[in-house]
């Protein structure tokens, strides 16, 4: 391919290869983008031609980036979001905060009685009416990658392993332990084999410790929070749940913590990327966010 500059008519396509790229795919970002696959195909094409290189794989063997396209997109997000900063950041040195905020959190925050993220996020509109936050919920790991890819600017959820790369803020603790449900199991007393269910599993530190190390045998895969408590809920399995979950669905179903289970503190922690500075909205967001958990 003949190699041409890019010039500023190439934002637009360059938006365009970025939300195709984070989607997966044309059909995705087609939703998002309300544009047909054959647009989005020749803004692509477009981006390609101008730098000379095949960005990304497309066709019945689904969509993959590059190599050229990997570094591409990261490339691109870093300049894309630095031009959403320029009017933020002026507007700061007027004293007015404004621009977009993107906040993940994992799944079941809310549930827990030390989370006060939504008091945050009031406090935000009162002192910063012009800041425009947007709130995804994710799994772990999709957050994590959220946070390397630069779709979020603070990522909220547990910390049981802290890595180099994120700063990380303490906001308040869940204990996970292993649940049973007695109305579906019959009731497991003290002394008793209380290994005799095998416990749900889904990859997770806590969970390989329990196999490891605490006698547990395991049982069946299950992805996410609420499939683990469907087990626990059917008497087939035990699981480990954090225990401010399992007390929202004790009501109904009665879960109990195993005699004799391990427990596993685990900090929830806002986290931001170590190499990445925050945009004064974020800074001021941040500081609501640890006013609002550690003046309680």
């Amino acid at each position: 391919m003949k190699k041409m500059d890019l010039t500023e008519r190439d934002l637009r396509s360059l938006r365009v290869f970025c939300a195709a790229a984070q989607a997966s795919g044309f059909s995705a970002a087609e939703r998002a983008l309300a544009m047909s696959k054959a647009s989005i195909s020749r803004h692509i094409n477009d981006v390609e031609a101008r730098l000379g290189v095949k960005l990304c794989e497309r066709g019945p063997g689904g969509f993959q980036l590059t190599e050229s396209g990997t570094v591409a997109l990261r490339v691109a997000l870093q300049a894309l979001e630095s031009l959403e900063r320029i009017k933020p950041e002026v507007d700061a040195v007027r004293g007015v905060l404004s621009g977009p905020l993107l906040l993940g959190t994992s799944e079941h925050v809310l549930t827990h009685e030390n989370c006060h993220i939504p008091e945050a996020l009031a406090e935000l509109q009162r002192v910063a009416p012009l800041v425009r936050p947007s709130l995804s919920v994710m799994t772990f790991s999709d957050l994590g990658a959220a946070l390397a890819e630069r779709r979020v600017q603070i990522a909220i959820r547990g910390a049981y392993r802290q890595m180099r790369t994120f700063r990380h803020y303490p906001l308040f603790t869940e204990t996970h332990r292993v649940f049973y449900c007695p109305a579906a199991v019959g009731e497991i007393r003290a002394g008793g084999d209380t290994r005799a269910l095998p416990l749900a599993y889904r990859p997770h530190p806590f969970v390989e410790d329990a196999l490891v190390n605490h006698g547990f045998r395991q049982g069946m895969e299950a992805s996410g929070l609420e499939a683990i408590a469907m087990m626990v809920a059917s008497g087939q399995s035990v699981g480990l749940l954090p225990e401010h979950y399992a007390a929202r669905l004790s009501p109904r179903y009665e879960f109990d913590v195993l005699p004799d289970s391990p427990s596993y503190p685990m900090p929830f922690c806002a986290i931001v990327e170590e190499a990445r500075p925050l945009t004064r909205s974020a800074e001021m967001f941040l500081e609501l966010l640890l006013e609002a958990h550690h003046r309680r």
